[in-house]
């Protein structure tokens, strides 16, 4: 098995995932399959020499949608944890309005998201 692009990568992965989830011990066609796939994921990722880095966040919108799929958060979680009211969640996420400095505060202490990425974007 040759993995050639992305593609087949993340296809390669979500097999073997598939078959870690499934239990192939005992069937010797199913355990040979996954040797094989880890072999071909380990070669392309020594052809690569580097796991690829994924896009980063250019938008503090971004970065904050970011976060709340990190944390497992759905958005009205995110608007309790953050202390403001949904409505005004959407709103910053859409672009429609910006982040006080109480609100970049906590999204500093709460979320991690560094300040200069907070100066920078907000």
């Amino acid at each position: 098995m040759l993995l050639q692009t992305p593609a087949d990568y993340r296809t390669a992965l979500r097999r073997m995932d598939a078959l870690a989830a499934a239990g192939f011990e005992g069937n010797a066609a199913l355990e040979a399959e996954f040797r094989e796939l880890i072999v071909a994921l380990d070669t392309y990722e020594d052809k690569l020499g580097l796991l690829p880095i994924p896009n980063l966040p250019t938008s503090l919108a971004d970065m904050i949608e970011l976060k709340r799929q990190q944390m497992r958060l759905k958005q009205k979680d995110l608007a309790q944890l953050l202390e403001v009211p949904a409505g005004r969640l959407s709103q910053i996420l859409s672009g429609k309005r910006r982040v006080t400095l109480d609100l970049a505060k906590r999204l500093y202490e709460r979320l991690g998201i560094p300040p200069e990425f907070i100066l920078k974007n907000a």
